[in-house]
Order: C-alpha cells, then structure tokens, then sequence
C-alpha cells in the first residue's frame, strides 16, 4: 500500500500562520538560427564591408505574415489569456472519460490532507500525458529571501504567494496548450479571497476543475507530524485550517474523504469525481 508523503501545500491568514557542452561559438552571418530558416549567402551578393553586425533571430512569420507573437511555447501560439476549454456536455466519451480527458485539475486541501501526494500518483499513472505542479514547491524555488508565511503572513509573503500562483497558471496553460494535462495542488480557502479560488480560476482559465481533500481531522494530524522543515505545522495551525476548510461542504465542489483510503484508491476517487465535473461541471 502506497502511503502519503510529506509535500502537501499550506496556507491560512493572520489568525492562523498560513502556507506556507562545448564552448559558446560566436554567431555565425548566415547560420541557421532557432525558429527561423538559414540565410545562405547570394550568388552575387557584395560582401559586408565590415565585421557582421548580427541582429535578433529571425523568427517565423506569423498567421498573418507578422512578427512572431510574445507569448509562444515551442511552436503553439497561447491564446490571450489561455482559458481552459471544457468538454461540452455530450462531447465524443474519450474527451468526456476522466481518465483521458485533457483537463486542468486543482486538488484543494488542508495541510495533510494528502494533495501532492495524490497529485502526483494520479498524474504518473493517466493514460495521458499529464503534469503536476505544486504551489508549494513553486513558492520555494524563491531561496534567499523567502518569505515564509509561518514566520507571518504579510505583504512579502502574499507577494510570493502571488507570483507563485501565476508562475502555476502559466504553466498549466503552457502545457494544455501543448496537449499535455494538468494538476495543480494549493490549500485554498473558501473564506479568504486572497488564497481563494478566484485567482486560480483568472490564471489558468473558467475550465479548471477544483477537487476537495479533505480527510478528518485526526489523519491530518497523523500525517502532519510525518513532516519536516518548514511544511511541519503545529498542532493548533493545522486544526485550525481544518476547520476552516469545511467550509467547502457547502461550495457544491467536489469533495474526497480520504481518511481510509490509499494513495491509489484516492486517486481512483478523483477520477471519478473529474469525470462528474466534465459531464456536470460545479458552478464555482
């Protein structure tokens, strides 16, 4: 039996501490450069008079034989914004089945709840090409000068947690937009704005499908003193984002009680409950 591991997200407000090769060669005048075709040399062509003088790239035209656009990955234009497009109820059964759909997924939780544990299993073990990206693991590649937000949450600490949350966003419309799903995980609260659904749904987009861990509180204890570092909370901190997360029972979310399931049977849970979203999407 796969067992839950220490990287689940965290986040409250000020009552209670939240969440937390070969050497370089120089430019070559008519060499080939990535996104754009070779420039041989003419026939007849005069050489320069002087050193070459390279400029940017030049890079492939665009649908209407312009610059290419700012926001590319690899070779697929993002559309403005990059709103997520949900299956419409009554679409082909492979885009409409859970297991093989390409969707955004947010696993919400508390702090033990299991939600990068999850995450990652049911992203390794889909029958399609799927990512996982934690709001935790992004907000830490900050190194020196970390805001930790156990050490208080303030006007640093929400900053990062910001430009997190939109590294995430981008992220995730980078990789659906390149056929590739996605699940995300963060402890979003259904009273605090600030960590709240509404900035998850403006950076990925309207078709991001929110999930609900929430197993009871005496498993989210359990599996919190697992922890280490600074994902470790204290006793008082994680009962009191529990109880605040129940908050979700009258969301209309979907929600997972996964106090006596495993890693695996959980994730087989969330696919049950992304295929409801997908024919019956929750208003949210």
């Amino acid at each position: 039996m796969q067992h839950y591991g220490d990287g689940g997200a965290k986040a409250t407000q000020p009552s209670v501490p939240p969440p937390a090769g070969s050497p370089h060669q120089p430019p070559q005048p008519h060499a080939a450069s990535w996104g754009g075709p070779a420039h041989p040399p003419q026939p007849h062509a005069r050489p320069p008079a002087g050193p070459p003088h390279p400029g940017p790239p030049p890079g492939p035209a665009g649908p209407a034989g312009g610059a290419q656009h700012a926001e590319l990955t690899g070779h697929v234009r993002l559309p403005p914004g990059g709103p997520v497009q949900v299956p419409a109820p009554g679409a082909p059964g492979a885009q409409l089945d859970g297991t093989r759909a390409a969707v955004a997924v947010l696993l919400i939780g508390p702090a033990g709840a299991g939600k990068t544990t999850v995450a990652r299993y049911w992203a390794e073990h889909r029958a399609v090409p799927t990512a996982h990206i934690s709001l935790d693991d992004v907000r830490e590649w900050v190194r020196s000068g970390f805001a930790d937000p156990q050490s208080g949450w303030n006007e640093h600490s929400e900053a990062q947690y910001r430009l997190a949350r939109r590294t995430c966003g981008f992220a995730a419309r980078n990789f659906l937009a390149n056929g590739i799903s996605c699940v995300l995980d963060d402890a979003v609260f259904p009273d605090w704005p600030v960590v709240g659904l509404g900035g998850w749904k403006r950076h990925v987009g309207p078709g991001l499908i929110p999930v609900v861990l929430l197993p009871g509180l005496d498993i989210v204890l359990e599996r919190n003193a697992e922890r280490s570092g600074n994902r470790r909370l204290s006793d008082e901190e994680v009962a009191g984002i529990h109880g605040r997360m129940a908050g979700w029972y009258s969301s209309g979310l979907p929600i997972i009680d996964n106090s006596r399931q495993d890693v695996a049977a959980t994730a087989q849970m969330l696919d049950t409950a992304v295929a409801r979203s997908l024919t019956s999407p929750p208003s949210w």
